[in-house]
């Protein structure tokens, strides 16, 4: 409906599984990666957990997409099942015959079990991928467990996938499920976007459905939509959809804070924390309640041997007593007067406990020191044998999940393309100055790839799935020639081997975007190009070739990934 109004071809926040749209966060990729993991995990389950519209199905679906020809998997979306029928989903999803006694969970999982020593003498795997896992019953699960015990001597024969929302990790913490939780190989949890990572998903979902439309939120009402949605996607969609609709119909181009908190008010009939949060919130005030209550018990047992004077009051009492209510998750985790060491230590690490819970993996995160830089030997012997691999993987940094075909043809339809340097270095990789392929070499073996993910003056970040190496430059050298590959966004109309100034879509395009970076117009457009690349420091010849493209990209704020400075 008012999608013409912005300048935008289609609306850019519906709740629909639009793959044009994807993004991936560096939580979206670190789960991924998780879930990849899990392929060669030898068996047992991978657990994969967030809140409602955290995007584990964006996940999934990526992950379906990436997975190899050699597995086969079976999907179950619904598993709101009895024992029995979810064997008969698993066995129809694989193509497996019923058996004749249809009722039987013997005969199914004798079935399956052949089937699976088939799969296995072909070189196959089978993985078992159930989403909405937390409606599965402890019956079922149990049945799920004893499905890994479905093996060779050498190996699983059933990798099972769970992904669900936090009660999942729950239930898996109840002592009658321990040997399930025991055979949990790789777990991880999705947790809320941060205010970045909102910012950017409002930027890309928008420039995907316009690249021209200039933004309709300011700052200040990303923020607002951000503290009003938790950092959830579909709460972002549906907020961000609904403030666009009420500056529509005032009229407005800009979307204020104001149409921010009415939209908030329609859409989630209070403009109230996501669950995420209010949990958070609940165990940082039990936590501090607790530590409270500790500090008191001390004080209380520290004036039964010594009475106080009549008519005097213990120092910190009154002062908590005449504490207002909102105050008194503070008091509690501040040392009352007269309490001993230990129990205001108590008091004070239980607040700190809670308050870091209630940050999240965030903080977890931030406080994890950098590695040290090493040698190359580690990432060499983690690196991916197959270039292919490491285009995917890559590729997920541009919002795209691409399957087993050819990576290069496999993109252009998003818009990107492949760039090889042979040999340019660190010269064309500062240009550039966008995550890419490094090709690394070990004496006597076949070449390894690896994304070079983060640069700067001394050191470089080299990431292999979710393992991450920061290598001296020297390190770095040990083990590389300079070959660098990347993607990059393509203008409209360009084509492989053809300048842009010669195709003409591409020409109307490199026209606006000089235009954007200050070119001046009254120029023909090849010394406009020329005067551009002498400016960025490349070969200067006028055509605009995918360098010059690539810097007039970064230049115009076209979005890309960006290569950050190593830490």
């Amino acid at each position: 409906m008012y999608a013409t109004f912005f300048g935008l071809s289609k609306e850019p926040f519906s709740i629909a599984p639009d793959p044009r749209f994807l993004f991936m966060s560096e939580q979206h990729r670190e789960a991924l990666a998780h879930l990849l993991y899990g392929l060669g995990g030898g068996g047992g389950f991978v657990l994969l957990t967030g809140e409602i519209g955290a995007g584990k199905t964006t996940v999934c679906r990526c992950f379906l997409e990436q997975v190899p020809e050699r597995c086969a998997v079976a999907y179950v979306f619904n598993p709101k099942l009895t024992a029995i029928e979810l064997l008969q989903t698993v066995c129809g999803e694989f193509g497996i015959p019923a058996p004749a006694d249809g009722g039987s969970v013997k005969a199914h999982v004798d079935a399956l079990n052949a089937f699976l020593l088939a799969l296995h003498a072909q070189g196959r795997q089978a993985v078992l991928v159930i989403d909405e896992a937390q409606a599965l019953s402890a019956d079922v699960l149990e049945q799920l467990r004893l499905l890994t015990n479905l093996e060779t001597a050498e190996r699983k024969l059933l990798q099972i996938i769970l992904i669900g929302q936090p009660e999942l990790r729950d239930m898996l913490a109840r002592p009658g499920l321990e040997q399930l939780a025991q055979r949990v190989t790789a777990r991880y949890h999705l947790g809320p976007l941060s205010f970045t990572e909102t910012r950017q998903y409002i930027r890309h979902r928008l420039s995907v459905a316009g690249p021209n439309a200039p933004l309709p939120f300011d700052k200040a009402t990303l923020l607002r939509i951000y503290k009003l949605s938790g950092g959830v996607p579909r709460r972002i969609n549906l907020l961000a959809d609904r403030a666009m609709l009420g500056a529509y119909a005032q009229a407005r181009a800009q979307v204020d804070k104001r149409t921010v908190d009415q939209a908030a008010r329609e859409v989630f009939g209070a403009a109230e924390a996501p669950a995420w949060r209010r949990r958070s919130v609940a165990l940082a005030v039990l936590a501090l309640l607790v530590g409270g209550g500790a500090a008191l018990l001390a004080l209380e047992q520290r004036e039964a041997a010594a009475p106080v004077a009549q008519g005097a009051r213990p120092a910190g009492v009154a002062a908590s007593a005449a504490l207002a209510p909102g105050a008194a998750s503070v008091a509690a985790a501040l040392p009352l007067a007269g309490t001993p060491p230990a129990a205001s230590a108590a008091s004070t690490a239980s607040a700190a406990s809670a308050a870091a819970r209630a940050r999240g993996a965030d903080a977890v995160a931030d406080a994890v020191a950098p590695p040290a830089a090493g040698d190359a030997s580690a990432v060499l012997a983690a690196a991916h044998a197959q270039q292919a691999t490491a285009w995917r993987e890559l590729a997920l940094r541009w919002n795209v999940a691409i399957g087993e075909g050819e990576p290069c043809a496999a993109v252009a339809q998003a818009q990107l393309a492949c760039f090889r340097s042979a040999a340019g270095g660190l010269a064309v990789v500062r240009q550039l100055a966008r995550p890419g392929l490094v090709t690394l070499y070990r004496s006597g073996a076949a070449p390894v790839y690896a994304v070079l993910a983060a640069l700067d003056e001394q050191r470089a970040t080299l990431e292999v799935g979710h393992q991450r190496f920061v290598l001296t430059l020297p390190a770095l050298a040990s083990a590389w020639r300079g070959e660098f590959a990347t993607f990059w966004r393509v203008p409209p109309g360009w084509r492989e081997g053809q300048p842009a100034i010669a195709a003409p879509g591409a020409r109307a395009w490199l026209e606006r975007q000089l235009s954007a970076v200050g070119a001046d117009p009254s120029q023909p457009l090849r010394e406009r190009v020329f005067a551009f690349q002498l400016a960025q420091g490349l070969s200067p010849d006028g055509q605009a070739g995918p360098m010059t493209l690539m810097r007039l990209n970064r230049v115009a704020g076209v979005d890309e990934p960006s290569l950050h400075d190593a830490r």
